[in-house]
């Protein structure tokens, strides 16, 4: 008679209550996995079995639910992977995707590990690196298109320009002028006027000028058919040529009419849209659903200045806990297998949502009351061999 199976019975007992403990006291925090204690019985041949064991400690890799944060360094991962970060020298995976953004342009969680993946204009091949974003402005972007659709007013008189030539400061030498922006190199936003002037049937004269210096030597035409569309062929129109002053390059651009027409209407502006724009500082840092960090200027331009890596594992439950929310890969997790958001066997990112724990509490409470209970009768077993071995010394 022996002692031995009932204090196999408490030490995996106490186990398993440390293991349920530590669920609860997770239930509450981001991207927590819980674990399960899993028991194999101790048999050495003997008739009787030696007790009981604590096999593993299982961890339970399934999704916890995406809660919403509106917060924009919030990120959640709606599927399979985890986020890859630097720790000092050692590589952490973790699913808690609360980020912040230091001063120096790293994003790090609470414990200061940064978040890893591929800086913008590297492609996202080959290993990845510590993201940093960076302060500086967005360049400007001088106008290099303007794509403007009107309809001209049919019912027009023509204006012949053999006695009448083109004067921006004569509104009777042209019939309609509109006014519009473009962006030199330097940013600074000057003014594009179009004038158009019909000179015979369906067919106008085109003109522009920036900041009123007109490019008299590219003077458009547009021509139309008897439906009042755009004849595309007939017509002649395309680049234009300034020079801004105050240091800027030349200032280039195409102007595309593209659903222009010709009918009998008041003259209207249904679009006008160019690519340029002034320098902007950094606002502000967002994400997106498939991992690219977005870039918010000062200028309501945006640009990718990143794409955050994931990684993935083919036994995950392998993985080492080293705490703070973090695992590190082992040779029973595999190598980490690395890809983007979206792709394969890696979860979509959801930007202003966090993953809860995947503990769930109510089931925690009731596993509690039942290790509660195998430990007690585990401590009912050892009272009742002492009883009996009590027995045993008291025979005269």
């Amino acid at each position: 008679m022996g002692f031995s199976q009932a204090l196999s019975g408490l030490n995996a007992a106490a186990t398993n209550l440390d293991v349920v403990g530590n669920n609860i006291a997770n239930s509450q925090t981001v991207g927590f996995k819980g674990s399960g204690a899993q028991f194999a019985d101790v048999y050495t041949g003997a008739l009787a079995g030696q007790g009981v064991r604590v096999a593993a400690v299982l961890q339970d890799f399934s999704n916890g639910t995406l809660e919403s944060t509106g917060r924009n360094l919030d990120l959640g991962i709606n599927g399979g992977g985890f986020f890859r970060f630097q720790q000092g020298d050692q590589i952490v995976y973790s699913r808690n995707g609360q980020f912040s953004l230091t001063a120096d342009g790293y994003l790090e969680n609470a414990q200061g590990a940064r978040l890893t993946g591929f800086p913008a204009g590297v492609g996202t091949g080959g290993q990845p690196e510590v993201l940093q974003v960076p302060a500086g402005s967005m360049p400007a972007m001088p106008t290099s298109a303007v794509q403007a659709s009107f309809n001209l007013d049919a019912t027009s008189d023509d204006i012949d320009r053999a006695t009448v030539p083109f004067d921006a400061a004569d509104a009777d030498s042209y019939t309609y002028a509109n006014t519009g922006t473009a962006y030199d190199s330097l940013g600074v936003q000057r003014t594009m006027t179009t004038y158009f002037t019909k000179t015979g049937d369906n067919t106008w004269e085109v003109r522009v000028s920036v900041d009123g210096n007109p490019d008299n030597a590219n003077v458009g035409q547009l021509v139309f058919n008897g439906n009042g569309t755009l004849d595309e062929a007939a017509s002649n129109y395309g680049n234009y040529s300034f020079t801004p002053g105050g240091g800027a390059d030349a200032l280039n651009f195409s102007l595309d009419f593209d659903g222009t027409t010709q009918f009998g209407q008041d003259f209207a502006l249904d679009s006008l849209t160019q690519n340029g724009y002034t320098a902007g500082a950094l606002v502000g840092v967002t994400f997106d659903e498939v991992g690219n960090i977005i870039g918010n200027y000062s200028n309501e331009k945006s640009q990718v200045l990143g794409t955050i890596a994931l990684a993935n594992f083919r036994n995950p439950e392998g993985l080492d806990m080293v705490g703070d929310n973090a695992w590190v890969e082992s040779g029973a997790s595999g190598q980490a297998l690395l890809g983007l958001a979206g792709e394969g066997q890696f979860g979509s990112l959801e930007p202003g949502t966090l993953e809860n724990s995947n503990v769930d509490l109510t089931s925690e409470l009731v596993d509690l009351i039942v290790a509660q209970r195998n430990y007690q009768a585990n401590t009912q077993t050892i009272k009742v061999q002492d009883e009996v071995l009590q027995s045993a010394v008291n025979l005269r």
